[in-house]
């Protein structure tokens, strides 16, 4: 696996002319990507634009603690509320901030291949170091493997970073079949999976037949980080690493050394807050907790609604039961 900056000058190169489709294994020579990524939300002015000074005061916090690098543009990101033009915008931004050891993966899914292509070329362009590129679901009745297959081919084919495939159900409806994924595994410039559907006999069943390829396996969220390690996984891009991010790294140091016990007991305090920030109140549960761990996070762009006072007692309780407020 290369170091960021031995990627970075190898992608340098290969934009002056070496890059060729048919072999682009030599530029995937991987990046590694095992570590833990917080899929940063957008914070937003009371106008609903995009606060920059907000992301960057939030982007410095971030800066110490010991993630991987940050997700752009993910789901937490608010991303389908965002214009193409803010999209690429907020990526820029914060390539300008984060530490040149840190990894930058940018959400670059769209409904269409076409569309797909622009974006992840527009964020190759201001800095992302990969993209992640998520199931296109809007004709999910027709989304099989073969369409899926055609779909992601064409984004690696083309992309001037590697990409990282993403499997969200619970917000897609369409799940990555698993002979999609180790079809896809063997690209050269697909390096690997983001699966948050949180099914762990699939996660091991996609580690293990992907196991001759150089594929990484990152787990879409922290209620299932330690048995997403146990089977195989690199790391995670957990929406509580907004939050918890300290925790969540030492929950991976944890699950890396072998200290199964420790990792078992911090992963189940885990559990309770994570699905509150996720399944059960979303975003802008993710971004009320942010406010109380010194972050920003504010209000949603609107469809989203702010919590009700009683979800914000039952955010609250999610917390304050497993000793974090």
């Amino acid at each position: 696996m290369l170091s960021v900056q031995m990627w970075r000058r190898a992608r340098s190169l290969l934009s002056r002319g070496a890059w060729t489709r048919v072999q682009s294994a030599s530029t995937a020579a991987r990046l590694d990507l095992s570590g833990i990524f917080p899929p940063i939300a957008t914070p937003f002015t009371a106008s609903e634009d995009v606060d920059y000074r907000r992301l960057e005061e939030n982007l410095q916090k971030y800066a110490k603690i010991p993630f991987k690098g940050l997700v752009v543009q993910g789901s937490n990101g608010e991303y389908p509320y965002l214009t193409e033009e803010e999209r690429v915008e907020v990526v820029k931004a914060v390539r300008s901030s984060l530490q040149p050891q840190k990894l930058l993966m940018a959400g670059s899914g769209c409904e269409s291949t076409k569309a797909t292509l622009q974006l992840t070329e527009k964020m190759a362009a201001v800095g992302a170091d990969v993209v992640l590129v998520v199931t296109p679901c809007f004709y999910k009745g027709k989304m099989d493997s073969q369409a899926l297959i055609q779909h992601f081919t064409k984004v690696a084919d083309s992309s001037p970073v590697p990409v990282v495939l993403y499997s969200v159900p619970a917000n897609t409806g369409l799940e990555l079949p698993v002979d999609a994924v180790v079809q896809l595994s063997q690209h050269p410039n697909i390096a690997g999976l983001k699966d948050s559907g949180g099914d762990i006999t699939r996660i091991g069943l996609i580690v293990h037949k992907t196991k001759g390829q150089d594929f990484q396996l990152l787990a879409g969220s922290a209620g299932f980080l330690m048995a997403a390690y146990s089977v195989g996984a690199v790391g995670g891009v957990c929406a509580l690493a907004n939050v918890l991010g300290q925790e969540l790294c030492e929950l991976e140091r944890l699950c890396v050394s072998g200290r199964w016990e420790e990792a078992r007991v911090l992963q189940q305090r885990l559990i309770e807050p994570n699905a509150a920030v996720t399944r059960k109140l979303g975003v802008p549960a993710l971004k009320q907790a942010m406010e109380w761990f010194g972050f920003h996070g504010g209000a949603c762009r609107s469809p989203l609604q702010p919590l009700t006072e009683a979800e914000t007692q039952q955010l609250r309780r999610d917390f304050t039961s497993n000793g974090w407020l």
